[in-house]
């Protein structure tokens, strides 16, 4: 996930909003989304999906993740970054030792989802990802070659994280690039937007439930990442602070297709 970078012109107040108090939970229950949006059946695979930092494709995706591998899909996951800035960037060191953390806690979490390949790691700088695009495009697009896949999930490009949004537009283009439908799933957008919010395209934004041993081997897995739940130092609240964490952790999960 990782602390948000912010957006810059036109969308730059509403990238402030990362940096304020977030919507409650509270009133996305009451939105009723499971309700409200239309219900896309579970997909065929082979499935791609794509991540900007270590654990996004658990907050994201996780639960579906594991309802596919129960049904024997195939799924493999690639992870553009390793998310060695979440704590800040000024020691070479601890961020090279962080990127190590992260990528073992990634690791665990697919393994506790199913029995899933390892993830493909494409090494791109953390908080950097939208000067590399070109190269994340050819990461992803390989995946998808080499597997075969159908589908790709890959983070919003509306998030209001660079990194997510360059990990979006680098799917998308892959995904064009090879024939291959591409969905999205938010994730810092369940803190800044509320519903109804008109910068979100809920028209294209679809459900898919998620059955209890599903969301529990979610749960699961995102007790793996514990560098993002704990606090990152003195007085330094965690980047998966529980009332972030609550956001993905429901009955469904949300794309946008």
């Amino acid at each position: 996930m990782n602390g948000p970078a912010k957006g810059v012109g036109s969308r730059q107040e509403a990238a402030a909003l990362i940096d304020a108090a977030g919507t409650d939970e509270a009133d996305w229950i009451a939105a009723d989304l499971e309700g409200a949006l239309p219900r896309v059946p579970i997909p065929h695979g082979p499935v791609v999906v794509v991540a900007a930092h270590p654990d996004d494709e658990v907050l994201g995706f996780g639960g579906t993740i594991a309802t596919l591998v129960a049904a024997g899909v195939a799924v493999h996951t690639v992870c553009l970054t390793a998310g060695e800035a979440s704590h800040g960037t000024g020691d070479p060191g601890a961020m090279a030792r962080l990127a190590e953390r992260r990528r073992a806690e990634l690791t665990s979490a697919l393994r506790a989802l199913g029995p899933l390949p390892d993830a493909v790691h494409a090494q791109l700088p953390d908080t950097g990802l939208d000067r590399h695009e070109e190269t994340a495009r050819a990461v992803i697009a390989e995946a998808l070659t080499r597997t075969g896949a159908t589908l790709c999930l890959a983070p919003w490009e509306g998030d209001l994280h660079s990194d997510h949004e360059a990990a979006g537009r680098a799917a998308r283009r892959a995904g064009s690039d090879s024939g291959v439908t591409v969905w999205a799933y938010p994730i810092w957008m369940w803190h800044w937007a509320r519903p109804g919010d008109q910068r979100v395209p809920w028209h294209r934004a679809s459900v898919l439930p998620l059955e209890g041993e599903a969301l529990d081997r979610k749960k699961t897995a995102l007790a793996c990442f514990t560098s993002q739940l704990q606090p990152r130092g003195p007085q330094q609240a965690p980047v998966l602070a529980p009332a972030e964490l609550v956001h993905h952790t429901r009955a469904f999960e949300t794309v946008i297709r």
